[in-house]
């Protein structure tokens, strides 16, 4: 069998021999007089299949915060997190100038049982400095067999001291979609877009309207710290509250290729009030669906100003080497506008409030714009990139889950009314659109 290093080798050699007349290749006999140095002399020996994928993930992770190389084993993992089920601690993190970040711990998981909280630093792992290693790297040491323990090391905002937080291993199941009622409200929390969130929302949907019948007053659908996940679960969520009309339209490399995405299922509330939550941690799908159902004025959104990740990954298989995740398109909300680095601007602004504390969660809002090397908002028409020589690059990912977001430092949302005050505000928001509705 050929080798991967070989093969590619090989290729290289054949399109050199093509054209070495050409810049293009006289810079791929530079990489080739690299590689074979590094071969030669580096202090350690390391294997051609290291360098080589070493090389194509730096190509790929040069371009913007979002587009890296899988490992064949990274892409079965990332395949079988997209169904909703993996092994880990159950957290979002991201790489912070070189610092493993959590973004947030996951609904009932280890991470959230043992009390991570969003904006924690992950500085060592049993002991042992993960300062400057690479995330995938990070994401591994912190996977292992189900049942088994591991200390955390963890700086915290406000603490004096490191904490050391010991945690058990466990299968992660993620429920992306939850539903109480709030009286004569339905609360409906998206908390990641997996193959199975159109059914739960469905299923959340039919359970909340056999409960209250007419007395239904309509819908808070929370996507408050949802990083996102599958651009299809995405339309068929939006679906589920539009009648008809375009949920979103992705375009390529100079608007090349424009694809529009139809709502197509229609209303199943029958135009009852729709409010949408959404903050920082809301990022990708999520902003989809605010953006789609807030063009359509089919729902009122309400929190704060969202991530502003507006671009579009595909993942593409490379056979038995796994797959590369590349960025290939933006997207662009019904009306027109590209929420890259911008974000979705709630109708009504409410920030956070702690009820124990009586003030306002005022973190500074980390953003798309604040990941180095992300893309410029194509509707401003200026340079595509802020920084592409960046030594670390802020990428996203998960204990065994991709994430395409950073968040505001604040806890994941609280779960009723009486404790969450955005919630409660749009509760009572709710209440006064359906008063009005029955007026009419």
């Amino acid at each position: 069998m050929v080798s991967f290093a070989a093969l590619s080798m090989t290729l290289l050699g054949a399109n050199m021999a093509l054209a070495k007349s050409s810049d293009t290749y006289k810079q791929l006999n530079l990489f080739g007089d690299v590689f074979e140095k590094i071969r030669s002399q580096y202090v350690r020996e390391v294997t051609d299949e290291e360098l080589i994928e070493a090389a194509i993930n730096g190509m790929l992770s040069s371009l913007d915060p979002h587009s890296s190389y899988l490992t064949a084993k990274g892409f079965d993992d990332m395949q079988v997190q997209t169904k909703g089920e993996y092994g880990g601690l159950g957290m979002e993190v991201t790489l912070d100038k070189g610092v493993v970040r959590v973004v947030s711990p996951i609904d009932d998981t280890p991470a959230s049982r043992a009390g991570i909280q969003s904006g924690d630093y992950i500085t060592k792992l049993d002991g042992e400095s993960i300062m400057g290693l690479g995330l995938t790297e990070a994401v591994s040491k912190m996977k292992g067999e189900v049942g088994t323990d591991i200390v955390i090391t963890v700086v915290r905002k406000g603490e004096k001291e490191p904490l050391e937080i010991t945690l058990t291993r466990a299968t992660i199941t993620l429920k992306s979609v939850r539903y109480h009622l709030e009286g004569e409200v339905g609360y409906v929390r998206i908390s990641s877009f997996t193959e199975k969130s159109e059914s739960g929302l469905i299923d959340a949907l039919d359970k909340i309207k056999t409960e209250l019948g007419d007395n239904l007053q309509g819908i808070v659908l929370d996507l408050r710290n949802n990083p996102g996940g599958l651009l299809n679960q995405s339309i068929a969520v939006s679906g589920q509250f539009l009648a008809r009309g375009e949920v979103v339209s992705t375009r390529t490399r100079n608007d090349e290729h424009v694809q529009r995405y139809p709502a197509r299922k229609g209303d199943s509330i029958n135009g009852k009030p729709l409010i949408v939550l959404i903050n920082g941690g809301s990022a990708s799908a999520s902003e989809i669906v605010a953006g789609a159902l807030q063009d359509h004025r089919r729902a009122v959104v309400v929190g704060t100003q969202s991530f502003g990740k507006g671009s579009v990954q595909t993942v593409i298989p490379l056979g038995a080497n796994g797959a590369m995740r590349l960025t290939t398109a933006y997207y662009f909300t019904p009306s027109g506008n590209s929420i890259q680095g911008e974000g979705i601007t709630p109708d009504v602004i409410v920030e956070q409030v702690r009820f124990d504390k009586s003030k306002t969660i005022n973190s500074r809002r980390r953003s798309e714009q604040d990941l180095r090397g992300s893309l410029a908002n194509p509707n401003d028409k200026k340079d595509d990139k802020k920084d592409v020589k960046a030594d670390s690059k802020d990428k996203e990912g998960k204990d065994g889950k991709e994430a395409d977001t950073d968040k505001e430092d604040e806890a994941r949302p609280l779960t009723t009314a009486q404790q969450d005050y955005q919630l409660n505000y749009a509760v009572n928001l709710l209440h006064g659109m359906s008063i009005a509705r029955n007026v009419d």
